[in-house]
């Protein structure tokens, strides 16, 4: 029987879903944790978050006491489910995602992908970014205007989750891309998602610490990097990012709190790159950078 995973869940307004979401995100990580705040079908919002390993209940209330008030962090619910159904039953309410032409959507909403769509069909496995995230679906803002622009060659997607930056990528720009992830149940999956988006000769999933891996080595530089991590790991791999990336490439950082924009900011100047673009979705902050020549 596989391992119960623990899922807590509270019903709320917009504004409170999207703190709770961000808030916890941030404080235990996305490695250990998958935050979900979404509309569900009676308009009524909800937040999900789906725990790897059990959480300490007072902890955890706590934080959704700070980040939302005591009534919210009283009304949440913790609950069992089977680790193969945890995501499974994240995604449930959840509705398809748009950022431009790209769709990112369930089995069952297969019939809402228009003609000139991009569909991305994300189905359950154990790793997170389903594009309802604000850090993913910013990036995918990010690739939609700058697709319009340019056509990168060469794609990177530095913490690929479930590989919907790195389909998007090489189902718009029909290229090779290199994508990894610390964990490899992430990688897994992804390669799963990949074969059932039948875009998987185009796509090398890696197993890798930061930017560790030949593979990456190899097909460098890129025209495009995508980084949806956070803060500390998009600071300590500055210098690794800016070796990888072409004159003229463009960079998407993600994964930031708006009061962490800065700070990457800083970093990533004084490894020559400029800002393009800020965008704010859901409590989170995308950047686009250019690297100069």
């Amino acid at each position: 029987m596989d391992a119960a995973t623990t899922v807590a869940r509270l019903a709320c307004d917009q504004q409170t879903a999207r703190r709770i979401s961000a808030y916890l995100g941030e404080i235990f990580g996305e490695d250990d944790v998958a935050c979900d705040a979404f509309e569900g079908d009676n308009e009524q919002w909800q937040v999900a978050i789906h725990f790897r390993d059990p959480p300490d209940e007072a902890v955890l209330r706590s934080h959704v006491a700070i980040a939302a008030g005591e009534a919210a962090a009283a009304a949440l619910t913790l609950e069992q489910v089977a680790a193969a159904d945890w995501v499974a039953q994240s995604l449930a309410g959840l509705k398809p995602v748009r950022a431009g032409r790209f769709l990112v959507h369930g089995a069952h909403d297969r019939h809402r992908v228009k003609t000139n769509d991009i569909g991305i069909e994300i189905e359950a496995a154990l790793a997170f970014g389903t594009g309802h995230h604000g850090t993913t679906h910013g990036c995918l803002l990010a690739f939609a205007d700058l697709a319009k622009r340019r056509r990168p060659r060469r794609v990177l997607d530095i913490g690929t989750g479930s590989g919907v930056l790195a389909m998007a990528a090489a189902k718009a720009l029909r290229c090779p891309v290199i994508a990894s992830d610390i964990d490899p149940i992430a990688v897994t999956s992804a390669q799963v998602n990949a074969r059932a988006n039948r875009i998987a000769p185009l796509l090398t999933f890696v197993h890798a610490t930061g930017t560790r891996s030949q593979a990456m080595a190899a097909h460098a530089p890129y025209d495009l990097i995508f980084a949806n991590i956070l803060l500390g790991p998009l600071l300590r791999l500055a210098v690794a990012i800016r070796l990888l990336t072409a004159p003229h490439g463009r960079v998407v950082l993600s994964g930031l709190l708006p009061s962490h924009a800065n700070a990457a900011l800083a970093t990533y100047r004084a490894q020559g790159f400029a800002l393009e673009r800020r965008i704010p979705r859901d409590g989170w902050m995308t950047l686009v950078l250019k690297r100069g020549a």
